[in-house]
């Protein structure tokens, strides 16, 4: 399993994916004892179809809490999510929830992004852009946790 103190963000991905994984091949879950008790937790947790363990909401919510603090106490950070803020409102209004969070809404992005490369499709300029912007305060935030919990 990923390490979250390591990196968080990636520690959310990963969870994400491993989700719609076992959802779409529940018999891999016997391949390894991490997956096995990760498809046992969703199970447990009634997320089998669709929904995210409480394990990567937790995470998230500790995410959003250091976005919360970076937002009062940082400027350059403070800045960083005004430049992407329009960008996140749009993707936000596509999905089925569109008060996600800002942190929320950075994971998603990279996530939809990571799926349309898997699908070889073609990501424009504009995204790339965002996506770099994503990756910027996620990197940071990533980095700011680590060192707390380090």
């Amino acid at each position: 399993m990923r390490s979250k103190k390591d990196n968080i963000a990636e520690y959310i991905l990963w969870l994400s994916q491993m989700e719609d994984y076992l959802r779409a091949f529940p018999e891999e879950a016997e391949r390894t004892q991490e997956l096995h008790e990760l498809h046992e937790m969703m199970h447990r947790e009634g997320i089998a179809d669709a929904g995210h363990t409480n394990l990567a909401k937790i995470a998230l919510g500790e995410m959003e809490e250091l976005h919360s603090q970076q937002m009062e106490t940082d400027a350059v950070y403070r800045a960083a999510i005004m430049r992407i803020h329009p960008s996140l409102n749009l993707l936000k209004a596509k999905t089925d929830h569109p008060t996600m969070s800002d942190i929320e809404a950075c994971l998603l992005l990279l996530y939809q992004i990571m799926l349309l490369r898997l699908q070889k499709r073609e990501i424009s300029a504009e995204t790339r852009q965002v996506q770099q912007q994503a990756t910027e305060i996620l990197r940071f935030l990533s980095r700011a946790y680590a060192t707390l919990k380090n």
